[in-house]
């Protein structure tokens, strides 16, 4: 009787021990999940930026080329009229 006693307070103690290996794991397990949820989160707002910011840059790459395609239209313009300034000087005062 007593040698039975002494084998199941060794194998409580045993199960005590793997228990608490257990719970070890499960908090370790836990605090890894905690973290990566947290890392997913800032992951998750940092492309959200990444997406607003992306298209802010290319609404203004859009309004840039407007603004340089009526520069160019105007500058274009602008030439046209010397040119033709230039032609009619040419025909009034024609190089002898």
């Amino acid at each position: 009787m007593e040698v039975l006693a002494i084998r199941n307070t060794e194998a409580i103690a045993a199960l005590t021990t793997k228990i608490d290996n257990l719970t070890d794991n499960v908090n370790d397990l836990t605090n890894n999940v905690d973290r990566v949820l947290s890392r997913s989160a800032v992951l998750d707002d940092v492309l959200l930026e990444l997406r607003d910011s992306q298209e802010q840059q290319q609404r203004n790459f859009e309004e840039h080329q407007r603004h340089f395609d009526e520069h160019q239209r105007t500058t274009n313009a602008a030439l046209n009229s010397l040119e033709a300034i230039l032609l009619q000087l040419i025909r009034i005062f024609p190089q002898s």
